[in-house]
């Protein structure tokens, strides 16, 4: 009974920390954060959001990239250009004709209407945590304490 108790109590536990997802914040111009991605180099956020998702933005021109992972929540204020399916998987950038459209300015490093890059591809994720990061999965942490707490009731 008392290893009933302590199971119950410890999945109880998870299941309310399971309301939060988490994911990598990071831009390809930082260390660790480009094509070869290096988790251990790399903060990872509570997206602040409950139904949030973990996003990671590829844009291309030429043969330069920039990536970008993120909670969708925290670019959903800065990007028009997110896809209207934001189911697990990768997809193009949707197209926003009235962006900047009424905007006069000259400086053209700016990039007010978003035309610079050639391909943006948005990439999202939320069935595991950390899961913006490369192609890899990592085990989940509730798997490896779930399993840890099945050996230490066996014993």
């Amino acid at each position: 009974m008392e290893k009933f108790i302590i199971f119950s109590t410890v999945l109880c536990f998870l299941f309310k920390l399971g309301n939060s997802l988490w994911c990598y914040e990071c831009v390809s111009t930082q260390p660790g954060c480009g094509t070869p991605f290096n988790w251990w180099m790399m903060w990872t956020n509570v997206c602040p959001e409950d139904d949030d998702v973990c996003v990671k933005i590829i844009e291309r021109k030429g043969a330069q990239e920039v990536i970008t992972r993120s909670c969708l929540s925290t670019q959903q204020a800065q990007r028009s250009d997110i896809p209207a399916d934001k189911y697990e998987g990768c997809r193009k950038a949707a197209v926003d004709l009235k962006l900047s459209n009424y905007v006069n300015n000259s400086v053209k490093e700016l990039d007010i209407y978003r035309n610079y890059y050639d391909e943006t591809i948005w990439c999202f994720c939320f069935l595991d945590h950390r899961c913006n990061n490369s192609f890899v999965h990592l085990p989940s942490v509730f798997v490896l304490i779930l399993s840890t707490t099945f050996v230490l009731l066996q014993r």
